[in-house]
């Protein structure tokens, strides 16, 4: 049992050592940590912004996009969307935002526990982290396009407006109205989890990958 787990979490890291042996073991260790923070406090910012521009609303109606809830106006954005056949945004994506704060919380929990594993396994755990932002962005893609593929034919402007996808980025239009969409500030957070992952694996495949073979040739020399 004790082998197997040290075949899993790696070799020690050695005791002595000068500063600078000792600034490369705590790099990977400063990286994932921050990486790990930046997730998590993601969670309270908004990662989605759609900015819709119609005639009757002149300063434009907008709503933004958190993990688990969306806010701003979105029973107004949601009255028009009615006229063209359009469900209810609430009725999007509602069993990821259900599990949107447990999941970013495992994903936080599976990136600091990269921290203590020193081989390659450390990778397998810091890899959903790194991915969650083009996830993210993948899924309110697949709700986008669901949503704009599948109006209600019998909408008042139902034989008007054929379906559409409405952009993920961008400017967009549909009839009279206009979309602007763009990424928010919990967006960044996670994409910048993502960079500080990868400088953490970067810095901790310099640190234990000599500590590793070194371990693997002991275990041949045996």
């Amino acid at each position: 049992m004790k082998e197997s787990l040290e075949r899993f979490i790696g070799p020690r890291v050695p005791e002595a050592g000068g500063t600078q042996e000792q600034l490369r073991y705590m790099l990977p260790t400063i990286f994932l940590g921050l990486a790990a923070f930046c997730l998590l406090v993601s969670i309270f910012a908004p990662y989605w912004r759609m900015k819709l521009l119609a005639p009757q609303y002149p300063g434009g109606l907008e709503v933004q996009v958190y993990v688990n809830r969306m806010t701003g106006d979105v029973r107004e954005i949601d009255s028009l969307n009615h006229y063209i056949g359009m469900r209810p945004l609430e009725e999007a994506a509602q069993l990821e935002r259900s599990l949107s704060i447990f999941a970013i919380i495992v994903l936080s929990l599976l990136v600091i526990a990269a921290i203590y594993v020193h081989n390659q396994w450390a990778v397998l755990l810091a890899l959903p982290a790194l991915l969650f932002p083009g996830i993210f962005l993948a899924d309110l893609y697949f709700w986008l396009r669901y949503f704009g593929q599948n109006l209600d034919p019998t909408a008042p402007l139902s034989s008007a407006i054929k379906p559409f996808v409405p952009p993920v980025l961008g400017e967009g239009a549909v009839g009279q109205f206009r979309t602007v969409a763009a990424v928010d500030r919990g967006f960044y957070l996670a994409l910048l989890s993502s960079f500080l992952i990868l400088l953490g694996l970067y810095f901790h495949r310099r640190a234990y990958k000599p500590l590793v073979e070194a371990a693997r040739r002991g275990q041949l020399e045996d």
